[in-house]
């Protein structure tokens, strides 16, 4: 394969941070098993922060805690052997107003929270667990009988149609709660309080933070979404394991919103929502903060299980730009590479290139282009009577693939594109799929399939609709 200069952006700045140490262990004489250890935890990183800055080292042990709030110059190392638990009771993390799905809401306190932070890092092979079985819902598809009836038996409580189970009644009532406090525009966090078993959090989030390292650790089993990162800048994710259960809600991996100058490299990824993200804030009210997700690389990365290996969207209402993926394999994830947006979104995504990816065991889609995304997996919804163009109208345009390779999929590319915005200038060269259906294109404009190769089992192997301009060889 011919390796580009397409995918070199400066590697981001590391952070800062004085060479000073604080150790759990001066803190806590042992590890308890049976104790929590948060205001431990938080003493050594507060004594640290009041010092200058420096490392927090958790040593190898059982660690049981609540919410932790991180400090600037911060670096928390976790050792090998040591596993820092996060316990599900609500009453351990506090309602705050954070962000969720694109948009500002009431949510409980991260178990690793940090806002408008300097040189943050986290790092060690240690393992930060979020205890996610004890907020998340689960559906019932998800499960075989045997498994559901043990869940069932457990505890929990039940939607009224069977369909749903919820860790606890006051989870599973507070979704109309929350649904009616929302549709009134209250955001006083003491009004949630009812709610806050249903508002789980992003095990870690960081919100306007300069200068972040994330490198070594395993972060497994959060609540919602794993590593939530929000407008923060110069950030670097290396040697991660992210691990969720196949079939947790809103389990996503690493979720980049908003974020500029990041790298994300060597990583493996086993989730159960999108593996690597890339968002910018959800309609109107991401149009108006207006910060884009730009200059990210990715490389190296392997995904074992999640919805989308690397995926765009849908949230995507502040633009994502200047992206460079490469070198890396998806297996048995739902679908390969992924951008998905709707009507009402706006927002541009343009300059993607994405090469040398290998892909295996894909069920849907390989590369996949949904612009009729309604949270659902997988479905080729479209409609073809336009609409008025508008700046609710999302533009995706000045994309490449190349060097693509995947055995086994439902189909090959898939182009759902809007109408009255039909997706411009993507090009795909050098792309090899084995796959049920090849190319299934609507609504494309400037459209160059190069060095496609297709083996398929429904003819014809590519099937164009309404497209312009199009360049096939």
């Amino acid at each position: 394969m011919t390796k580009t200069n397409e995918t070199a952006y400066p590697t981001p700045m590391l952070p800062d941070i004085p060479d000073r140490s604080f150790s759990l262990s001066d803190y806590v004489n042992e590890p308890d098993p049976f104790a929590l250890c948060t205001d431990a935890i938080q003493r050594a990183i507060d004594d640290c922060a009041e010092a200058g800055g420096g490392r927090v080292v958790i040593p190898p042990g059982l660690w049981r805690t609540g919410s932790i709030r991180l400090r600037s110059r911060l670096e928390l190392h976790a050792e090998e052997g040591a596993i820092v638990r996060f316990e599900a009771n609500p009453v351990l993390y506090p309602l705050i107003a954070s962000q969720f799905e694109g948009q500002a809401a009431v949510r409980c306190q991260s178990p690793l929270d940090g806002q408008e932070l300097e040189d943050i890092a986290f790092t060690g092979k240690g393992v930060f667990d979020g205890c996610g079985e004890g907020w998340r819902p689960v559906k019932r598809f998800k499960m075989t009988d045997d498994q559901w009836r043990k869940l069932t038996q457990s505890g929990g409580a039940l939607s009224s149609d069977g369909e749903m189970w919820w860790p606890s009644s006051e989870a599973m009532e507070g979704e109309n709660l929350v649904r009616s406090l929302r549709e009134q525009g209250v955001t006083d966090p003491e009004a949630y309080e009812p709610a806050k078993a249903y508002l789980r959090p992003a095990m870690l989030s960081l919100r306007s933070c300069k200068r972040v390292r994330l490198e070594g650790p395993t972060f497994q089993n959060s609540p919602a979404w794993c590593l939530h990162l929000m407008d923060c800048e110069q950030v670097t994710v290396r040697d991660l394991r992210v691990l969720n259960p196949w079939y947790s809600q809103n389990g996503d991996g690493l979720d980049l919103e908003s974020c500029r100058h990041s790298l994300v490299e060597g990583c493996t990824f086993d989730v159960g929502d999108d593996a690597i993200c890339l968002k910018s804030g959800k309609d109107e009210e991401g149009r108006r903060r207006g910060l884009p997700c730009e200059y990210v690389t990715v490389r190296g990365c392997t995904v074992y299980h999640g919805h989308g290996g690397v995926v765009i969207g849908s949230e995507m209402s502040g633009g994502v730009r200047a992206v460079r993926v490469s070198d890396c394999r998806f297996m048995n994830t739902d679908i390969g590479i992924r951008f998905k947006s709707a009507r009402g979104r706006g927002g541009v995504v343009e300059d993607i290139v994405i090469e040398r990816i290998l892909m295996s065991g894909i069920p849907l889609e390989a590369v996949s282009f949904h612009l009729f995304y309604a949270g659902k997996e997988g479905s080729e919804g479209h409609d073809d009577r336009p609409q008025e163009v508008s700046e609710a109208t999302p533009i995706f345009r000045d994309i490449t693939l190349r060097e693509i390779a995947c055995i086994g999929a439902q189909t090959a590319l898939l182009i759902n594109g809007l109408p009255e915005m039909p997706l411009s200038n993507l090009t795909v060269e050098d792309f090899a799929a084995e796959s049920v259906n090849g190319v299934i294109a609507r609504h494309a404009d400037k459209l160059t399939l190069r060095g496609v190769r297709l083996r398929v089992e429904t003819e014809p192997d590519i099937r164009l609709h309404a497209c312009t301009d199009t360049e096939l060889r």
